[in-house]
């Protein structure tokens, strides 16, 4: 049976906000999902029949998640996080195809008064966390694939990211390689860690070294040293993005409210990479490498920013050598102390006072000051390094109802006057943006509600995602709905 609609174009508040900005709106976060048999199709091309039908298990609708099959002893028993009922827009059949029909999306952008988009597909985040190697990896180069053809027709408009496995850097680098080279794909998503096993607990069999896991997160204590890859990056001229899950770790493991493992798991994920990549030196070995962080907001990376400023200038090398070496104390003095403060409870028991509770200098040997510089592989020398290797390296996805942006934006508090560099991404399709046409007018009522100026949402709306994709690739925008203003801004700033 066939239906025909006709579907007018709506006017929107958006769409008429977008008219009198007078310049671009790109949202570099827009969530679709695939449309299942057409993928597998593409996944057994890729790797045939038998892992098609033994990923058909992974389908939402065909295999539920564990919890739901579970009793509520199972779920005590082994703390199983409590998932999401549902996570897609269902008031509206039309909300509804738009995130699974490129043609449509594209067609419903003008209405949204986006001028461009970054396509996150829901496979291609998945994809990268699956456990088993021959699994994973068929699914992401299938999935990029897939993409990288049902978006080929629309890519005045849109982009897919490629999805990259990371258990390696070896598979990292091969798939980059292939979708870049092979498929033309300019934009990727990289998981932001890997559950990996703590060795010593792998001898007690796989389900203790399942729930015994750390998590590597490719800078800072990584399994491998991912440089190759980020060296690849660099060469291939694409900017790593990230939209991993924090929930399931040890504070977000509620077993009967989702809400509860939800709130904030994102800016988790987002910070233990963050912090990982800078502490381990990545942002001061590449320094012409930017990363950004989606969905997790820009409260987390603004308060991370400052928090690290002040952790340098109270635990750098130097104020710890000045400040808190147990050698430098003087135990005449603080003996002539206690005895006389410390009355009849420390009489006699002197010997004791070494002994802890927060003053053991004879338990630990003076400090290496090699080892207490925690600030050396990023290449800090002073706060100004701090600032550099952080606000010029990552960028964070907002959504545009959330109004705690107005922290990367506050210039007066932020640490050397600076703007965080916070940008629009969406997460629409998702369940709490389920009208992409909605979008726009929320982002411009941050400026009705005096949250940002006229030229702070210029840098959150436009400005901040044309500095990230252009900052490696200059023809990222070539052929696009953007491709003048994005080289009006390639030569203001040059």
């Amino acid at each position: 049976m066939t239906i025909a609609l006709e579907r007018p174009k709506k006017k929107t508040r958006s769409a008429e906000i977008r008219a009198q900005l007078g310049y671009p709106i790109i949202d570099t976060d827009v969530h679709t999902q695939e449309f299942p048999p057409a993928f597998l199709d593409y996944l057994e091309q890729v790797a045939g029949s038998a892992i098609a039908e033994r990923f058909q298990e992974h389908l939402p609708g065909s295999s539920r998640s564990k919890w739901f099959k579970q009793t509520w002893e199972e779920r005590r028993a082994y703390r199983t996080t409590r998932p999401p009922f549902w996570t897609r827009p269902t008031d509206s059949a039309l909300n509804l195809a738009t995130i699974s029909l490129p043609k449509l999306l594209h067609e419903r952008l003008e209405e949204a008064g986006t001028d461009f988009a970054i396509v996150y597909p829901n496979l291609a985040t998945m994809g990268p966390h699956i456990n088993n190697e021959e699994m994973r990896r068929a699914v992401c180069r299938a999935a990029n694939t897939y993409h990288a053809e049902i978006f080929r027709p629309y890519a005045d408009r849109l982009t897919p990211i490629a999805s990259i496995p990371m258990y390696t850097p070896q598979e990292a680098i091969e798939e980059l390689e292939y979708a870049v080279k092979v498929l033309g794909l300019k934009a990727i998503q990289i998981p932001g860690h890997i559950r990996r096993p703590i060795p010593a607990f792998e001898k007690y069999g796989e389900e203790v070294a399942n729930e015994a896991i750390w998590i590597d997160t490719f800078g800072l204590d990584s399994k491998y040293d991912y440089d190759p890859f980020w060296a690849k990056c660099v060469e291939l001229k694409v900017v790593p993005t990230t939209h991993s899950s924090g929930m399931g770790w040890i504070n977000r493991r509620s077993i009967s409210n989702y809400q509860y493992n939800h709130i904030g798991h994102f800016a988790s994920a987002g910070e233990a990479l963050c912090k990982s990549l800078f502490f381990g030196g990545v942002t001061y070995r590449f320094p012409t490498l930017k990363f950004a962080f989606l969905e997790g907001g820009s409260a987390w990376g603004t308060s991370l920013y400052a928090d690290l400023i002040w952790h340098w200038d109270t635990r750098n090398k130097d104020h710890l050598l000045e400040n808190n070496d147990p050698a430098k104390v003087n135990r005449e003095e603080l003996l002539e102390y206690y005895m006389r403060y410390g009355g009849e409870q420390v009489h006699g028991r002197l010997d004791g006072l070494g002994s802890g509770l927060g003053f053991h200098a004879d338990l630990i040997s003076p400090l290496d000051p090699g080892e207490q510089d925690e600030f050396a592989l990023a290449g800090v020398k002073s706060p100004e390094d701090v600032r550099d290797r952080f606000l010029d390296r990552f960028y964070f996805g907002t959504e545009s109802d959330d109004t705690r942006v107005a922290h990367a934006f506050n210039r007066k508090a932020n640490p050397y006057g600076v703007r965080i560099k916070a940008f629009l991404g969406s997460d629409s399709g998702h369940w709490d943006v389920p009208d992409i046409t909605a979008v726009t007018a929320n982002s411009y009522s941050f400026v009705e509600r005096g949250i940002l100026t006229e030229e702070d949402l210029r840098y959150f709306l436009s400005i901040h995602p044309l500095e990230l994709y252009t900052s490696l690739n200059s023809d990222f925008f070539k052929g696009t709905s953007v491709e003048k203003a994005a080289s009006e801004y390639l030569g203001n700033r040059d």
